[in-house]
């Protein structure tokens, strides 16, 4: 998809955009280094050990955790489209090209908007788990789960085209410095020497839509839950239901608190240096968090670490 030629490119443009990434000098850039690739290493590590536990112990072999396998692997995916590129960029060139730029931004919003799509998802198979016991065996079965990941995949590819086809038709005469360290919408939007409002206007639509859903979806889940958790009379019962949600509304938390301030507010274009901030936090440091919040709060996945430990001692 190459740039518009309409005349007002300039030849660096041609070349790519160049990321700005943060302000700072050699050892602020050293630091900031240090700190993205132990939080990508921890990332990979966290993320890899979840998928793989997941898929080898069959006593996790449930709708639950195949959702939470499959989160695990879009965080993974999520975090690699952003961190290997904003590590060179600390100390080698900022240049990306426009068809790299093109491809991150893609990649970006299809995997970020399908896990939104998922952790609704998730609350909804607690929903039947907790609420409706009974017929959980029977919604909830491999060929329904399979089609609701899928479905969460095609929402996600949905966005991703809408919001990448109307951004990178505008042309980006003015500059090609991103006042960010990734291919953003906000910081594009800002160097388009267009009309941007109808781009504004698909961003705000578009995830305010998708955010507003699926954060009903979650309320509305676990708004039956907390009805079921407070008519149960065993305390154990409540302890156990508590701590299987609390780690999935933790999650959930994290999530659409921080892409709200970014993509479903008026203001998210010029609210670049906070922005900037919220954006390490939901690219980089939630997916980091994911799985520790699963593993560390979950009784299941702990003891199934614990059995992977023992085999590959014993072996």
């Amino acid at each position: 998809m190459p740039p518009h030629s309409n005349g007002n490119l300039s030849g660096v443009s041609w070349q790519g955009f160049v990321l700005v990434g943060f302000e700072g000098g050699p050892e602020t850039q050293a630091v900031l280094f240090v700190v993205f690739l132990a939080i990508y290493v921890v990332t990979i590590l966290g993320n890899l050990t979840m998928i793989v536990v997941i898929t080898l112990d069959t006593r996790l072999h449930s709708p639950m955790y195949f959702f939470l396998k499959n989160l695990s692997f879009l965080d993974l995916c999520y975090s690699s489209v952003i961190a290997p590129k904003t590590l060179t960029t600390f100390f080698s060139s900022k240049i990306i090209t426009f068809m790299g730029c093109a491809t991150q931004f893609f990649s970006f919003f299809f995997l970020g908007t399908t896990e939104g799509f998922l952790l609704a998802v998730m609350a909804y198979d607690r929903f039947m788990a907790i609420c409706s016991p009974l017929r959980y065996p029977v919604t909830m079965h491999p060929s329904a789960c399979a089609h609701l990941v899928l479905g969460s995949y095609c929402g996600g590819c949905f966005n991703a085209i809408m919001q990448t086809s109307f951004t990178f038709h505008l042309p980006f005469c003015s500059s090609n410095h991103i006042d960010h360290f990734f291919c953003d919408m906000p910081p594009l939007l800002r160097i388009a020497c267009a009309n941007t409002a109808l781009n504004e206007l698909v961003m705000i639509g578009l995830c305010g839509l998708i955010i507003v859903g699926t954060t009903l979806a979650v309320l509305v889940s676990y708004g039956y839950i907390t009805v079921t958790i407070l008519r149960m009379h065993s305390t154990a019962g409540r302890c156990k239901v508590f701590s299987t949600c609390g780690s999935h509304l933790t999650t959930v938390s994290l999530f659409y608190g921080t892409v709200f301030v970014i993509y479903a507010q008026p203001a998210a274009v010029e609210y670049m240096k906070k922005g900037k901030v919220a954006s390490i936090f939901y690219t980089l440091v939630i997916p980091m968090l994911n799985p520790l919040i699963y593993s560390l709060r979950n009784k299941d996945v702990k003891e199934a670490l614990r059995r992977l430990g023992q085999k590959h001692v014993a072996v």
